[in-house]
């Protein structure tokens, strides 16, 4: 596979390239794995690309592939499959293993499930980029669990009996992987937790030119995410019931909306669906993003800095790695109310206005998808050539 440097080192390459499989987990949105698939068939032209379902919008769909179309399996044309195909996580173990790839020299997955699982024939290499091991059946279980009322009776035996086969398979399969690489040190070391397996850190990437920077803040602090149990914004929105004199804008949709705007006081705006534009216009001009979950990664985060804006998050997960604490953004040891107030109230007696808006800026550069690609072709010819052991 010598010849893999010119395909990637060379978009217009007319030489013969290695036949390349990239396979996805499910594409149904343009979120943050979606991106790193993207970027990686861009850059490989000739690839062949393999989903175990596809429902993308027609805008979607060409942000991703292209004009490729994603080879995809049985659960595509189960019975309500388009809105409900998550309900089929017991056949999905299967249907990953239906792939054909035979003709593939090299096999790329982006999985934060299954997609590392695919079958593989003697003499093919696969390098699977992980997002993270399941959540759901490894260490969230519980969590995860207990947010969707699955925690009593038959249904948590169920459940837990089914996470456990799992498990085994996921354990199984990650055997059969080449080489790993991980969105952070946080997600390597539970590769190496639930796997046994060393994986290489290759940030994943995040398009910042989209983002302008400015040092004239405005008063408002602002979180977004999904209102989803393991982000905790409730618990953001608490902390700011507690600090009355301070703004906080709320911007996000999903199962724990009823609760955070019943939570809410007047000085917390939520909103749910903005576009980009005035999303941007938000973010670049809030006094700081707060953030209190775990997150594997944590692109929001990074965009926040893109804009010069600094960054108050929960010490563990993605936020230890992307903001440098006390010169980009503050870090909080607990996920709890008074841990964000503090770190809130010491945000602004020590560093408001004395954090560097170029300075954070430039942090957020890291992360951009000119690095990511760059990175993410070094590594991949130096695997493919023997140079990095799995």
């Amino acid at each position: 596979m010598t010849i893999l440097k010119d395909e990637l080192m060379t978009q217009n390459s007319s030489k013969i390239v290695p036949k390349v499989a990239v396979v996805h987990e499910w594409l149904s949105t343009y979120a943050g794995s979606e991106k790193v698939t993207e970027t990686i068939i861009k850059l490989f032209n000739s690839c062949k690309v393999y989903a175990t379902v596809e429902f993308l919008t027609h805008k979607e769909r060409n942000l991703i592939l292209g004009d490729k179309k994603a080879q995809t399996t049985f659960i595509q044309h189960l019975p309500f499959s388009r809105k409900y195909f998550r309900y089929y996580l017991p056949f999905f173990p299967f249907a990953i293993r239906q792939h054909k790839l035979n003709d593939a020299e090299l096999i790329i997955s982006s999985s934060h499930a299954f997609a590392h699982g695919v079958k593989k024939r003697k003499g093919q290499i696969h390098v699977s980029y992980s997002h993270t091991p399941m959540r759901y059946i490894w260490d969230m279980q519980d969590l995860y669990l207990k947010a969707n009322n699955m925690d009593k009776g038959l249904i948590a035996v169920a459940s837990k009996t089914l996470a456990k086969f799992l498990r085994k398979w996921d354990a199984k399969v990650s055997k059969d992987v080449d080489y790993y690489i991980s969105n952070t040190q946080f997600t390597a070391n539970r590769i190496k937790n639930c796997y046994g397996r060393t994986a290489k850190v290759i940030y994943p990437p995040v398009s910042i030119e989209d983002f302008e920077s400015i040092s004239d803040k405005s008063d408002y602090y602002l979180t977004a995410s999904r209102f989803v149990s393991y982000k905790k914004v409730e618990l953001v929105v608490e902390a700011f019931t507690k600090m009355p004199n301070k703004k906080l804008i709320v911007i996000g949709d999903g199962k724990q909306k009823s609760l955070i705007e019943k939570l809410a006081t007047p000085n917390i705006t939520i909103f749910s669906h903005l576009e980009f534009e005035i999303f941007h216009e938000y973010l670049r001009k809030a006094k700081a993003f707060v953030f209190a979950g775990e997150e594997d990664f944590g692109i929001t985060m990074v965009e926040a800095q893109a804009c010069g804006t600094p960054v108050i998050a929960y010490h563990k997960g993605g936020a230890a790695e992307i903001v440098k604490n006390g010169e980009t953004g503050l870090l909080f040891k607990e996920q709890s109310i008074d841990s964000i107030k503090n770190a809130v109230l010491r945000f602004e007696n020590e560093f408001n206005n004395k954090m560097d808006s170029d300075l954070i800026r430039k942090n957020a550069e890291r992360f951009s998808t000119e690095v990511f690609k760059n990175e993410l072709s070094k590594h991949i010819i130096d695997c493919t050539s023997g140079q990095v052991q799995g």
